[in-house]
């Protein structure tokens, strides 16, 4: 189950996601130097838009895809305040592929694979849209944040 799966914050302390049961979540695996960092400027819009009616922006910074997320954990914090102004969660690094694949996109992989069967997380900021209900859509990195704000929408009306 989705909310039972813990990771860590960049402080150290130990979270899981059933701090954030009753909200539709959209997680979102990220890189500080890639082409795609400019997606954290719509991800914090999405997050400032919805927050109140019920969506968490959650990221996940990664650094398998071209080591574009080499920094500490403080660091990326930092990186994504003063250049993005991110309030939503970002918390410390995790593997989305592999042997060391973090269990909560596991089951996000497992739960929405890619159009063509395969379940690989293809680079970074590919994202997870998980309804209140658990269920999961997968949107391609290249997606634009804003780009989900309809469907968004339609999720959060649901209740």
């Amino acid at each position: 189950m989705l909310n039972e799966h813990t990771f860590t914050r960049v402080d150290g302390t130990t979270a899981t996601l059933e701090e954030y049961r009753g909200q539709a979540w959209l997680i979102v695996n990220t890189a500080s130097k890639c082409g795609l960092t400019p997606q954290f400027e719509g991800l914090e819009q999405l997050h400032q838009t919805y927050r109140d009616q019920g969506l968490v922006v959650l990221g996940f910074p990664c650094n398998q895809f071209a080591e574009q997320d080499p920094g500490t954990d403080e660091e990326i914090q930092e990186f994504c305040q003063i250049n993005y102004g991110v309030t939503f969660p970002v918390f410390s690094k995790i593997e989305v592929n592999g042997e060391q694949t973090h269990p909560l996109f596991a089951e996000l992989k497992a739960a929405a694979p890619n159009a063509d069967d395969t379940t690989e997380v293809e680079w970074n900021f590919t994202k997870f849209l998980v309804t209140r209900d658990g269920e999961v859509t997968r949107f391609s990195p290249k997606t634009n944040p804003t780009d989900l704000t309809a469907a968004i929408e339609r999720l959060l009306v649901r209740v």
